[in-house]
């Protein structure tokens, strides 16, 4: 087996992944800073809000990028995307979360992630209000600040936790509902946690079993998808397929039986 190379170094000389976790920090510090006082909040769409504080952290994280790789390509969920030919990109979401953001509950994250084509090769999910940086580099293992982590196995004692989110489109959202309420039993509980980035890296380090997400983009589950796969997770798409940022419809575990399971479950037809 070839060794995975590493990522290129930034024009200062630092490597990928310290770009990344630098680059969420200062962000997260802009978040944190702007959650409690005033923050003027703009509605993009249905249900899909943007704040002061995206605007600025996104700012902030872009001209990071911009100085220490001025040639890579970078994908924005508020600015878009830059291109300039190259095979890197870094896929980025300042704040996933806005609109628990925009109400003051305290669940929110700043997503980074760098890939080569479509191969992930490192990402940074940063809660700033808990001080949890969690980081991945490819084939070098996943951890929370400087602790090691990985996916739930089988928890033992009947209980399965599966997080998703609802999303801005109204058909997908009546096919969630409806898949849960199939779903539901006395050994499975739910969480809506409002930052699929969050609920993905939840999968990654163990405190949720599943999450499944049927309206997803890139921005949201880039870095997630690394560390899922990097604690020993798998992440795939709706057919069961290992899923790339590209797609649309995830699924991401750390029991193969689990994710079997679910798999199973969104074949049947929805009522």
């Amino acid at each position: 087996m070839n060794p995975i190379p590493d990522p290129p170094r930034s024009r200062t000389g630092e490597d990928a992944l310290t770009i990344a976790i630098r680059a969420a920090q200062e962000a997260g510090d802009i978040l944190k800073s702007h959650f409690h006082g005033e923050n003027r909040v703009t509605v993009k769409g249905k249900r899909n809000l943007v704040t002061e504080a995206d605007l600025l952290a996104e700012r902030g994280i872009l001209e990071l990028l911009r100085y220490e790789y001025p040639d890579h390509e970078i994908i924005s969920e508020e600015s878009g995307k830059t291109s300039s030919g190259s095979e890197y990109r870094w896929i980025i979401d300042p704040l996933d979360g806005t609109t628990n953001y925009a109400f003051g509950i305290p669940i929110f994250t700043v997503s980074i992630a760098l890939v080569h084509e479509d191969d992930l090769l490192v990402g940074a999910v940063y809660d700033p209000l808990r001080d949890e940086m969690f980081r991945a580099q490819k084939g070098k293992g996943a951890f929370l600040n400087d602790s090691k982590i990985s996916v739930a196995k089988e928890r033992g004692f009947g209980m399965t936790v599966m997080g998703f989110d609802l999303g801005y489109d109204d058909l997908r959202t009546r096919e969630m509902l409806s898949l849960a309420n199939g779903l539901w039993s006395e050994g499975m509980t739910f969480r809506l946690i409002g930052s699929a980035a969050l609920g993905i890296t939840y999968v990654a380090c163990g405190r949720i079993d599943i999450y499944f997400h049927r309206r997803i983009y890139p921005w949201d589950i880039a870095a997630a998808m690394l560390l899922v796969h990097e604690a020993g997770g798998e992440m795939t798409n709706v057919k069961g397929n290992p899923a790339t940022v590209w797609d649309s419809s995830i699924i991401a575990c750390g029991d193969p039986e689990k994710h079997a399971d679910m798999v199973a479950a969104l074949r049947k037809p929805l009522t």
